[in-house]
């Protein structure tokens, strides 16, 4: 069992969340590119090309941004952290600065199977270590800024256990079914308003 010893304040650590989310959303336009010289027919064309492009682009400003703002929300019950808190954190954000990647995958190759696995791996596993950050500090009110967990908190974690099984189960799903696991994606939505309209007003 690892020792808890805090290690300051969350201000460092949230600053650095920030860069790192901030810099693998602008990766994700480096491959929006359209060749000079072209005609008219080829200039279309180009543009075309790129729609599957535009449509993982937003996919993952999504992901990135919903993900950057929960980091946020768990951090905002932080008074101080530790060791393990650093590490779960550095975890997570190595998967977020990864997620340039699959959508890379999903935007050329959207109709490969492996792609859609993928993608939907990175997401569980982002889902993952920001779910772990949380129960972590569930488990050690004395890094919080509450003797107890605040109100939501439960739910705050059902939120993020769905997204991690939603896109977990996706994996598996996407070898089988290819591209349309995608569609699971959407069905998680009606649960997550649900679960958020909750935790607001639990707080």
């Amino acid at each position: 069992m690892w020792k808890s010893n805090p290690d300051g304040g969350p201000e460092r650590l949230v600053a650095l969340a920030d860069g790192v989310f901030a810099i693998a959303i602008t990766l994700l336009v480096l491959d929006f590119y359209v060749p000079r010289g072209l005609d008219t027919a080829q200039y279309h064309a180009a543009l075309h090309e790129l729609i599957p492009n535009f449509g993982a682009y937003a996919l993952s400003v999504l992901v990135l941004g919903v993900f950057w703002r929960e980091h946020r929300r768990i951090f905002g019950f932080v008074r101080q952290i530790d060791g393990q808190v650093i590490t779960l954190s550095i975890v997570g954000l190595s998967v977020a600065a990864l997620v340039p990647f699959p959508t890379k995958l999903i935007a050329e190759y959207g109709r490969e199977p492996a792609s859609v696995a993928i993608y939907a791996g990175a997401v569980a596993a982002l889902g993952a270590a920001h779910l772990a950050l949380l129960v972590l500090l569930a488990r050690r009110p004395w890094l919080r800024g509450e003797a107890a967990p605040p109100e939501g908190f439960r739910l705050f974690a059902a939120d993020l256990a769905v997204t991690v099984v939603v896109f977990l189960l996706s994996v598996p799903l996407a070898l089988v079914v290819g591209a349309a696991a995608m569609w699971l994606w959407l069905a998680m939505a009606p649960v997550k308003v649900v679960l958020g309209l909750r935790a607001d007003r639990a707080r």
